[in-house]
């Protein structure tokens, strides 16, 4: 009996003993990324959200406030800057980058079940149209106040975020202020430039603006589309004296192989141009002005995360983020606390031209019909 006691006691301890071990064991499994080392789980993790344009670490947006942004203005590092700064106060958001007119396309095809909380960049002729289909959800960020009125929307659908001209630029090692261009006719009209300048793809809000520039001066009730015959002639010149940028191609590149000197350009672009391809340019400054694009933020209509795009609303149209996303980006910001941090350049640009009287109403009615002509017609 007593060798049976004693051998109970030795198993009890052996066992007591095993537990212990188990325990450190699994603490040690459990501390291994405190260590240095990232369990396979968290791994798969963290590359999931380095896949997907998510800097922060895998497990921070747990308690972050998810927003899904469509926007057309955050190429060229833009948008990750954003994400990265809302991610320090606690905001998730995530991009869907697109051409102005794909993307605007996109939000009309989805808005019986949208997907895009919040709506950044594109330019009053899409706001106006989301405005008439009942897409979007009035909104009065904390910062409206601090943008010139004019710039806001009155019905407070769409707040101005910055102001983009959208330019003629040409290289400045291929032509002189005598010898470049002076506005958009010379360009199918004068034989020297014929050839030698940038057409994109008509998807895009620059295009659009461009078309918007030229059309506008031919405007006639009695003619096809508000358009008189001379315009569309003019139109038809533009796009056989140029060359078409295709779907996918990017137009920095195409410029700084210097076959295509001439080219449209929305004025944030250009120091990133001459920054990434050392390449020196300048602006053309018609006499009849420049067409002006406004940036602007709106709420859509049944968003899914209503309370966090107001947050990130809220958020990105201060000054405190404005100033530095227009000192980094070559921005102007409509924020007037803002415009104090806009680099030198483009305060220089915006004294350099004027802004052409453009009936925007009258465009957003009819550049859908234009485009139209133009795919189908002009360009076949």
């Amino acid at each position: 009996m007593k060798g049976f006691k004693n051998r109970l006691i030795l198993t009890s301890l052996i066992v007591l003993i095993l537990g212990v071990l188990s325990a450190c064991g699994g603490n040690s499994a459990s501390n291994a990324g405190s260590s240095g080392e990232t369990p396979a789980a968290d791994k798969e993790a963290a590359a999931s959200n380095q896949d997907s344009g998510n800097t922060q670490p895998a497990n921070s947006t747990a308690d972050k406030k998810k927003v899904v942004v469509y926007t057309n203005a955050g190429g060229q590092g833009r948008a990750e800057w954003v994400q990265q700064e809302a991610a320090k106060k606690g905001i998730d958001v995530q991009f869907v980058n697109a051409g102005g007119g794909d993307l605007a396309n996109r939000l009309i095809a989805e808005k019986n079940n949208p997907v895009a909380d919040v709506i950044w960049g594109l330019t009053s002729i899409d706001y106006e149209k989301f405005k008439k289909q009942d897409m979007l959800e009035k909104y009065v960020p904390a910062w409206a106040e601090q943008v010139d009125s004019g710039l806001n929307d009155s019905g407070d659908y769409y707040h101005a975020t910055a102001k983009q001209a959208i330019l003629m630029m040409y290289d400045k090692n291929v032509y002189t202020k005598d010898t470049a261009p002076t506005d958009w006719p010379d360009l199918w009209n004068n034989s020297q430039y014929q050839g030698k300048y940038a057409i994109l793809t008509s998807g895009g809000a620059t295009m659009r603006s461009v078309l918007a520039g030229i059309l506008m001066r031919y405007q006639d009730p009695n003619g096809e589309y508000g358009i008189s015959k001379q315009g569309w002639d003019e139109l038809t010149k533009f796009y056989q004296n140029g060359r078409q940028l295709k779907q996918g191609e990017d137009l920095f590149e195409t410029l700084s192989k210097k076959e295509q000197p001439i080219s449209p350009v929305w004025s944030s672009g250009i120091a990133d141009f001459e920054q990434k391809f050392n390449i020196q340019m300048d602006i053309v400054s018609p006499k009849v002005g420049v067409p002006h694009l406004v940036e602007s933020v709106a709420l859509v209509k049944g968003a899914k995360n209503a309370d966090a795009a107001k947050q990130f609303i809220d958020w990105f149209g201060t000054a405190e983020v404005q100033g530095p996303f227009a000192a980094k980006f070559s921005y102007f910001p409509a924020n007037k606390d803002a415009l104090k941090d806009a680099p030198q350049k483009v305060k220089d640009i915006a004294s350099a031209v004027t802004v052409q009287e453009i009936d925007w109403k009258f465009v957003s009615d009819h550049i859908d019909q234009w485009v139209q002509k133009i795919e189908l017609q002009i360009m076949k």
